[in-house]
C-alpha cells in the first residue's frame, strides 16, 4: 500500500546531507510545467507526439503515482478526472495552467486518504475481525480495477485493514514463539497492539499526504508527465537534485547518522557513521528518538520544530546545513523513562561514505594438487563522480585498486558489479580501457539517429589477464555499458542471474530555471531528467529491455520477481544498429565458455544452496501468479508453521555443511583486503575475515527481530553467488594455462 510518488519523499531511511539551506522565493509552477513541456518535446529521444492521446497517458500515470495500488480513489473520481482533464492537460501545461488541476487531483486523494484513515479508527474500535471467514486480498492490484463506489471501496479497504490487523498478530506470534525457543527477550513484548500499530502506521501516512506544499505536490505532478515518456525521464525538484548530486560523491556535509521514520511519529537514529560528526561529538547514541529540530541552533523554544510524524526528506532538510554550522537536536534517549528530553549540539561536517566506494580484496586460493593462486576482486557499488568539482571519481579509485591488484601479481580478477545501478558515463568509458586495447566502448545514438561512437582511453590496458564480471538483475546503465563491452570484445565472462536490468537509456539533466522569464523566480525551479540517446553495445546491440545476458547463468530468486525495465511503465524499445567500425573483437575460445559451463553446472547441480533457491524461485511463481493472500487466520498459521519447518531443517543441514566449509576455506583460501585508505596511507595489504565484515564504516543499532533469525551466515562471508564466481574464474585460470602449456593459445594477451 506504498504509493510510488511518495517512494522519494518517504524513504524508510535517509542520511542527513547537505548541499544548501538556503529557502529562495518559490518558482511559479505553471509556468516551470509550460517550460518542461517544451523541452519534452524538443529533447526527448521518442519524439512523442503532444496530443490528447498523452494526455490521457499523463492522467492515468499521475492517478497510479498517487494510488499505485487502487485504494483510494474510487471510479467515479477517476471518470471525473477523465471527463474534466483526459483529453487537456497537455493543452493545460503548454498554456501555463496546469497546476490547478494537478492541485485538484491531489486534493480529492488527501481527501480520500482522510476518509480511510477515518475508516480505519472505526474499524479498529469495533469488535473484533472474524478472522474464520475464508476472505482474500490481493497481494497487488496495480492492474485491478478502480472500486466502483464508495461502498465497494469500503469494503475493499475493511480487507486490507484486516489483512494488516492479521498480518501485524502473526508477526508478533511468531517472534513471541521464535524467543521463547531460543531463550532470548521478546522483541514484541512491550511493543503496541496489532491494532494500535496499524492506526498509527496510517496516521503517519496521513499526515505524509497532509503535509505537502506547492513544491511538493509540483514534483509529483510534473514527475508522472515526465515518466509518462519513458521510466527514466523524471522531474526533479530543487532538493532532490541536491541529494542526486550529493550522492554521486560518496562525500556528503551531515551529522553522519542514519535515520528512520517510526510508526508512532519519531525518527530513530538507527546508524552513526563512525569518525562522522555525531560520532565525534558522543552524546547521539543508537536508537534515540528526535522529537524536534533548531536547525539554526538559536537556543530559542520558538525556532525548535516538531518533527513528529514528519516525513523523512523534510526532516533531512531541517537537520542539514552549511560545513562548520550546528544544529540542535530535541532527543528522548534509547532505555530512559518516558517523556525524558535533551537538547544535543551537533557541528555539521563532511561525511565520507565509505562502504559506497570502490574497494578491493586479494584472495590466496592453496591448492594440494597443481598451482596456488591469487585471485583479485574489486567491488564497485556504483559509477559515482564529483559533476562540480572533479575531486571524486569511480574510475580512479579502481584504476589504484587494481595497479595496486597487479603489483600483487594476480592470476585472475573479479568485477563485482552487483546492485550497481550505474552512474557517470564518461566514468565506464574511461574504465573500460582498463582491461581492453583501444576500441569502442559503448555506441550512442540521438533522436535524429545519428550515432557517435566512444572509445576507451588510447593507453595501454592495466590488466590483460583472466576475468569475470558479475552481475544480477540490479546491475543497470553503466553496469551495462561495461559489462556488455567486455563480453563483446570477449574478454570477460559474466556470471549471475540470467541477465542484468536491461537500461540502455541516457538522460541528462537540464535546468529548467534557465528556460523561465527573466525576472521568474528561478532558484527552485528544478530540472528535468530527460531521456536525450539510446546506447549500444560495440556489437551493435541495445542493452535496452534485454540487458546483458549471463554467460554462465546462476539460479537466482530474482528471476521469479518482475525486476528489469521490460516491467517498468512505458519502456522504449529494444533494437540494433551496426557494429562499431573499429570493433574487433577477440577470439572466443580464448575464454572456454563451453568447458566452464560443464565445470560450473556440475557444482549448482550438487549445491544444496542452489537447489533451495530453485525451489523458492517456484514457490514464488506460483505466489505471484495466484496474487491472493488469505485473512483466514487458521490458513495463514498453517502456512507458517510450514515455512517455520522447512527454515529449521535448511537450517539443520547448512550448519553442519557450513561448519565443514569455513574449515575447508581455512585450509584453502587466505583473505586480504584492499580498502582506498589503506592505499593513501600505502599500507601492506591486511588479512582479514569477510565473516567478521559489517560495522567498519558505521555502528547499527541492533535489530532484536533479526537476531531471532537463526539461518547460518554464510561460510567465510561468501555468499553461494560469489563462491561460485571464484570457481568459475578460477577453472578459467586453470584452463588458459593448460591450454597455453599446451600450445592452443597463440597471439593471446600475456597474463600477469
Amino acid at each position: 500500500m506504498v504509493n510510488s510518488c511518495f517512494q522519494k519523499a518517504a524513504a524508510a531511511a535517509a542520511f542527513v546531507v547537505i548541499s544548501c539551506s538556503a529557502w529562495a522565493q518559490q518558482a511559479d509552477f505553471n509556468e516551470v510545467g509550460r517550460q518542461m513541456a517544451i523541452m519534452l518535446q524538443n529533447s526527448h529521444f521518442a519524439r512523442l507526439p503532444f496530443n490528447a492521446e498523452l494526455s490521457r497517458r499523463f492522467l492515468d500515470d499521475f492517478l497510479k503515482d498517487l494510488d499505485s495500488q487502487r485504494l483510494y480513489f474510487t471510479q467515479r473520481d477517476v471518470d471525473g478526472f477523465t471527463l474534466k482533464y483526459g483529453d487537456q492537460l497537455h493543452t493545460l501545461l503548454l498554456h501555463g495552467n496546469s497546476m490547478p488541476a494537478a492541485t485538484e487531483i491531489y486534493q480529492v486523494f488527501e481527501k480520500r486518504v482522510e476518509e480511510r484513515v477515518t475508516l480505519t479508527e472505526k474499524l479498529l474500535e469495533g469488535a473484533d475481525f472474524d478472522f474464520s471467514e475464508n476472505e482474500s486480498v490481493m497481494l497487488s492490484r496495480k492492474d485491478a480495477p478502480w472500486p466502483k463506489n464508495d461502498k465497494e471501496a469500503a469494503d475493499l479497504w475493511r480487507r486490507q485493514i484486516k489483512e494488516a490487523v492479521l498480518g501485524e498478530a502473526l508477526r508478533r506470534q511468531l517472534l513471541t514463539k521464535l524467543s521463547k525457543e531460543q531463550g532470548k527477550p521478546d522483541p514484541g513484548s512491550a511493543d503496541r497492539t496489532p491494532k494500535d500499530k496499524v492506526s498509527l502506521r496510517y496516521k503517519r501516512f496521513l499526515n505524509s499526504v497532509k503535509d505537502v506544499d506547492d513544491e511538493e505536490i509540483a514534483n509529483y505532478f510534473l514527475s508522472s508527465i515526465a515518466r509518462a515518456y519513458d521510466p527514466h525521464t523524471d522531474y526533479m525538484s530543487f532538493r532532490e537534485m541536491n541529494r542526486f548530486k550529493d550522492g554521486m560523491k560518496t562525500e556528503l556535509v551531515g551529522i553522519g547518522a542514519l535515520l528512520q521514520g517510526e510508526d508512532d511519529g519519531a525518527t530513530k537514529i538507527k546508524g552513526i557513521v563512525v569518525g562522522g560528526p555525531a560520532d565525534r561529538e558522543g552524546t547521539l547514541k543508537l536508537n534515540d528518538r528526535v522529537v524536534a529540530v533548531d536547525s539554526l541552533n538559536t537556543g530559542k523554544a520558538e525556532d525548535m520544530t516538531d518533527i513528529m510524524f514528519m516525513k523523512i526528506d523534510k526532516v533531512v532538510d531541517y537537520i542539514r546545513g552549511k560545513e562548520g554550522s550546528t544544529v540542535a537536536l530535541k532527543v528522548e534517549p534509547a532505555g530512559g523513562p518516558p517523556g525524558e528530553t535533551r537538547i544535543v549540539v551537533i557541528q555539521r561536517g563532511k561525511v565520507e561514505m565509505k562502504d559506497e566506494q570502490a574497494s578491493g580484496e586479494l584472495i590466496e586460493m592453496k591448492a594440494e594438487k597443481g598451482a596456488s593462486r591469487r585471485l583479485g576482486v574489486i567491488t564497485l557499488p556504483s559509477f559515482y563522480a564529483d559533476f562540480e568539482e572533479g575531486k571524486v571519481r569511480c574510475s580512479v579509485d579502481v584504476e589504484r585498486i587494481l595497479k595496486r591488484l597487479t603489483e600483487e601479481k594476480i592470476d585472475g580478477l573479479i568485477l563485482d558489479l552487483r546492485n550497481n545501478g550505474g552512474g557517470s558515463l564518461e566514468e565506464v568509458r574511461r574504465m573500460t580501457g582498463f582491461f581492453i586495447e583501444s576500441g569502442p566502448v559503448v555506441q550512442v545514438k540521438n533522436t535524429l539517429g545519428q550515432v557517435q561512437v566512444k572509445d576507451s582511453d588510447g593507453g595501454k590496458p592495466i590488466y590483460t589477464g583472466p576475468m569475470v564480471v558479475m552481475t544480477d538483475k540490479s546491475s543497470a546503465s553503466a553496469s551495462e555499458i561495461l559489462a556488455g563491452a567486455l563480453q563483446d570484445f570477449n574478454r570477460a565472462v559474466i556470471v549471475g542471474d540470467s541477465s542484468t536490468f536491461g537500461k540502455g537509456t541516457v538522460q541528462q539533466p537540464m535546468d529548467i530555471g534557465r528556460m523561465l522569464p527573466l525576472f521568474a523566480a528561478r532558484n527552485r525551479a528544478g530540472f528535468l531528467k530527460v531521456t536525450i540517446q539510446k546506447f549500444y553495445r560495440p556489437s551493435g546491440s541495445s542493452t535496452q529491455m534485454d540487458g546483458v545476458a549471463a554467460n554462465i547463468a546462476i539460479p537466482s530468486l530474482a528471476d521469479a520477481l518482475d525486476v528489469g525495465e521490460a516491467f517498468l511503465e512505458h519502456p522504449l524499445p529494444h533494437d540494433r544498429i551496426r557494429p562499431a567500425g573499429d570493433f574487433k573483437p577477440l577470439d572466443a575460445q580464448s575464454l572456454f565458455i563451453p568447458r566452464l559451463k560443464e565445470l560450473s553446472q556440475q557444482r549448482l547441480n550438487t549445491c544444496k544452496d542452489f537447489s533451495y533457491v530453485i525451489e523458492d524461485v517456484m514457490k514464488a511463481k506460483d505466489r505471484l501468479k495466484s496474487n491472493r493472500l488469505s485473512l483466514n487466520k487458521a490458513a495463514r498459521e498453517k502456512e507458517i508453521v510450514e515455512s517455520d519447518a522447512l527454515q529449521k531443517s535448511r537450517n539443520a543441514e547448512r550448519r553442519v555443511r557450513f561448519a565443514k566449509m569455513s574449515e575447508e576455506d581455512k585450509k584453502t583460501m587466505s583473505f586480504f583486503k584492499l580498502t582506498l585508505e589503506d592505499l593513501e596511507k600505502g599500507a601492506d595489504l591486511k588479512p582479514y575475515n569477510p565473516a567478521d565484515e559489517g560495522g567498519e564504516y558505521m555502528r547499527r543499532a541492533k535489530d532484536e527481530t533479526a537476531d531471532l533469525d537463526e539461518t547460518p551466515k554464510w561460510p567465510t562471508g561468501l555468499d553461494p553467488v560469489k563462491r561460485e564466481s571464484i570457481s568459475v574464474l578460477k577453472d578459467l585460470v586453470d584452463t588458459t594455462e593448460n591450454a597455453r602449456l599446451a600450445g592452443l593459445l597463440k597471439g593471446t594477451a600475456e597474463i600477469r
